[in-house]
């Protein structure tokens, strides 16, 4: 008697499953944007320049390998029968790059136009930060050495500056790409021009204290709109802090230790917080460090006692530089823990705990940390960039192929910031799932006996049903 089924029995066949649902999505959403006017402009002879594109973010939102890969994927028979396009060279898809890279102003300024005359968005308070992306490679004239955010300093990079439109909104509007040792100050000016006159008078803009400066913020308030960003701590406030439990703090947060003092001046405010988590976290550091100093302390003792060289860490490694070196240490004179409090004494200062803020608007101090606060959605833009659209690593290009291969990473990083724009249920959805519903989303190509083909679509779940069949301009055909 049979007590277990039998295993299905598998027959061969000519049946081709590929994912669809990104496909579609950035079908709909690239006429939604009118992105076929704004890319249409720069066509050129030969194949058509907007279906490449399509192509390009489809792919971006797919696998995202190279472009090597990328014309691999778009060179599959059904995804060339989709598009409509014949087989092609690699060439193609560089030179579709260096085309984009080379009108990355206008096209910039095409999107944002379009974007601000069909939403009519209720405000233009705009979000800015800056970041880091290693280049591989040294014949890019973009590449430099410089602060890496990525944890690379051994490699050169560019820097990108992204600006977004702030709560509830969260769409990003700008990027602009500048050399890898080009600071945020600098930076900042060729961010803020980008989008700056978009914005309604009185527009907030909000940034890290990284690209603080006296001439930005006169920029800013030269445009007529306003600003909120973080402010190195100096020593005012040290004055401040040392008095700080006598000024009467408001209470921001009482469970979380929160704090603060608003000190109003003649064209600004500062907001001095005072965060008891904070203090934690900057005295742990502080211990650490010091940890460090003590360990480094002893290894030079050691050498020293047993009058071995120092080890090539403490040494200045320079062929062209003669030096005599003569170290003592003070740790013959005291034991560990002395050592340690005599390096916390120097590397903790009392301002533990402490953050300030200003602003050229009176806010509450609750508002004012609530508003920088959700700055931090603009970070969560930078992770999806570089880890879930994957604009990196960057090869060796040409600077209008950096630029063109940018300008795609961030259309189609807007594609699914839109996404979460127009569909409340999205709102809280990551990059990383919204791609993942779409990619589920696929098409089996049945080839019948006589030949004919008939398209099977199956893996519809709550996403890209969403994104797909509400809306309006949406149609799942194919073939």
């Amino acid at each position: 008697m049979q007590t277990k089924l039998r295993t299905y029995e598998i027959t061969p066949n000519d049946n081709i499953c590929f994912p669809i649902g990104t496909i579609l999505a950035v079908e709909n959403l690239y006429e939604e944007l009118n992105l076929s006017s704004i890319f249409g402009k720069h066509q050129t002879k030969g194949i058509d320049f907007n279906t490449l594109i399509k192509a390009l973010l489809s792919y971006k939102l797919t696998e995202n390998f190279s472009i090597d890969r990328a014309h691999k994927w778009i060179n599959q028979n059904e995804v060339l029968e989709f598009f409509g396009l014949k087989k092609f060279n690699k060439r193609v898809l560089y030179r579709t790059l260096q085309t984009v890279g080379s009108n990355k102003e206008e096209i910039i300024l095409d999107i944002q136009d379009f974007l601000f005359s069909k939403y009519d968005f209720d405000h233009t308070d705009i979000n800015m930060d800056w970041t880091s992306i290693v280049l591989h490679g040294d014949k890019c004239p973009l590449g430099k050495y410089g602060y890496s955010r990525d944890h690379r300093p051994d490699k050169k990079q560019i820097t990108l500056g992204v600006s977004e439109l702030s709560a509830p909104i969260n769409l990003p509007v700008g990027i602009t790409v500048e050399k890898g040792n080009v600071n945020d100050q600098t930076h900042f000016k060729k961010t803020y021009q980008q989008v700056k006159d978009k914005l309604k008078d009185n527009s907030l803009i909000v940034f890290d204290k990284g690209a603080n400066s006296i001439d930005n913020l006169d920029l800013i308030k030269g445009d007529g709109n306003d600003y909120l960003t973080g402010k190195k701590l100096n020593s005012s406030d040290d004055k401040l802090i040392k008095i700080f439990d006598q000024l009467s703090p408001e209470v921001i947060d009482e469970e979380k230790g929160i704090y603060g003092i608003k000190i109003v001046k003649p064209s600004s405010v500062n907001y001095l917080y005072f965060s008891e988590a904070l203090k934690k976290q900057h005295l742990e550091a502080g211990t650490r460090k010091a940890l460090k100093m003590l360990a480094e302390a002893k290894e030079i003792q050691k050498s020293i006692e047993n009058k071995n060289k120092l080890p090539r860490k403490f040494r200045i490694n320079n062929k062209l530089i003669d030096v005599q070196y003569s170290y003592q240490t003070k740790l013959v004179k005291m034991n560990d823990q002395e050592a340690l409090e005599l390096l916390k004494e120097e590397i903790i200062d009392g301002r533990e705990g402490f953050f300030c803020l200003k602003s050229s608007r009176n806010l509450t101090l609750k508002g004012a940390l609530e508003i920088y606060r959700k700055k931090d959605s603009i970070e969560k833009i930078f992770n999806s960039l570089k880890n879930e659209i994957e604009i990196k690593p960057l090869r060796v290009w040409s600077d209008n192929s950096i630029y063109g291969a940018i300008i795609i990473g961030f259309i189609a990083q807007l594609l699914i910031s839109l996404m979460r724009f127009e569909f409340e249920e999205l709102k809280h959805t990551s990059t990383k799932f919204i791609k993942k519903s779409l990619l589920n989303l696929t098409v089996t190509v049945d080839f019948q006996e006589n030949r004919n083909k008939s398209y099977i679509y199956a893996n519809f779940d709550q996403i890209n049903s969403l994104v797909l069949l509400q809306n309006p301009g949406s149609s799942c055909e194919f073939g």
